[in-house]
């Protein structure tokens, strides 16, 4: 006979789902703060290792897809393949993932780590704009709201009123990082469309193989792709791979589905912040304090972007949830969730939601 759940049962099992009183590894919160840490780290990991654009960016993908590959041949083992449309989906989602790459490596190397991670966040502008234009999805009240300020602190932090010294063109960084942006939101919008559904790591892999193919292309025809010289090169573009790329998806992907949505959004945005603490320790950077001004706007913007209303009907929370489940980025980080960022700025949600995170986790922005 099937026992009856006591009220104590239904209570823990409530508390386990939203993520609370868990320790050590188990714990949600710390997996996801974990995710956004490797995230933050990756345009550190792109300066530390000496190595151009193109470079960078093939190798980042290529190297991640010897852990990824093998993960997801086991979940067709286990589960069959996915349906050819869909493959073909995250395709060509993985090759606007390839060029945001290229772009965003570009970016930090003329702009600087820290305040590439948060340029990045044009996207949440950006899918809105390509929903509305595709599938007819209405923009919300707040998105006009949202839309200008995150433009004025775009420009800001991208130096308008005066950026730090350093040894890239700031111009050219910020129309990098824009650039950027506008991939990774086609590629976050595209990648919603084929939805994560029974599959994980195997459409992971596939945009993936997709974004390898288009860094080798743009990045070889750009700054050419050479084989890195030295140890070190190698390491930190083995970091860049293995923790910016596949553990932050490992971590984030494992923590979101127990956490309730609002908590993971708010946790996710601290990638952004990191990223601009690794890039002032780690990386020796000075941000102007009109940089500074910037990111912070552009930071709060997409708080108030992806933020559920209060009194929110469930459905509104779901689909405040699926914004933090999917938003980084920077990518990066985005680069992490960022498909969540923008999903929740155009109003974006649907069953498949929870589904769909191992998708945009996969492909963390840093």
């Amino acid at each position: 006979m099937a026992s009856v759940p006591t009220s104590r049962s239904v209570t823990a099992s409530k508390t386990r789902a939203a993520g609370g009183h868990r320790h050590g590894f188990d714990n949600p919160v710390l997996l996801v703060l974990g995710g956004a840490a490797c995230t933050a780290a990756s345009g550190a990991f792109v300066k530390l290792s000496g190595t151009d654009a193109g470079t960078a960016a093939f190798f980042r993908c290529a190297l991640a897809l010897l852990v990824l590959a093998p993960l997801a041949w086991r979940e067709v083992v286990r589960r069959g393949t996915r349906a050819g449309r869909w493959l073909l989906l995250d395709l060509a989602a993985g090759a606007l993932l390839g060029l945001d790459f290229v772009l965003w490596t570009a970016c930090v190397l003329n702009l600087g780590a820290s305040i590439a991670a948060v340029l990045l966040n044009v996207q949440v502008v950006v899918f809105p704009l390509l929903a509305r234009l595709v599938s007819g999805t209405p923009l919300p009240g707040r998105f006009l709201l949202a839309a200008p300020v995150m433009l004025a602190g775009v420009a800001l932090a991208g130096g308008a009123m005066g950026g730090a010294d350093g040894e890239g063109d700031p111009v050219a960084g910020v129309l990098y990082g824009t650039a950027s942006g506008v991939a990774y939101a086609g590629y976050l919008f595209l990648a919603r469309l084929a939805g994560g559904r029974t599959h994980q790591a195997l459409p992971v892999c596939v945009a993936t193989v997709g974004a390898t193919a288009a860094a080798g292309l743009l990045g070889g025809a750009w700054t050419g792709i050479a084989l890195p010289d030295t140890v070190a090169a190698w390491a930190w573009l083995a970091a860049l791979a293995l923790l910016g790329q596949v553990l932050a998806w490992l971590l984030i992907n494992a923590a979101l589905p127990r956490l309730a949505p609002n908590v993971g959004a708010g946790l996710l945005l601290t990638q952004p912040v990191l990223a601009v603490l690794v890039g002032v320790v780690v990386l020796d950077e000075r941000p102007t304090p009109s940089q500074i001004l910037g990111s912070v706007l552009v930071i709060i913007t997409v708080w108030y972007a992806t933020r559920t209303p209060s009194g929110a009907s469930g459905g509104a929370s779901d689909q405040a949830g699926d914004a933090g489940g999917r938003s980084a980025g920077g990518g990066s980080a985005g680069r992490v969730g960022a498909v969540g960022d923008a999903a929740g700025a155009g109003g974006l949600g649907d069953a498949d939601s929870a589904r769909d995170v191992g998708d945009a986790a996969g492909a963390s922005r840093g």
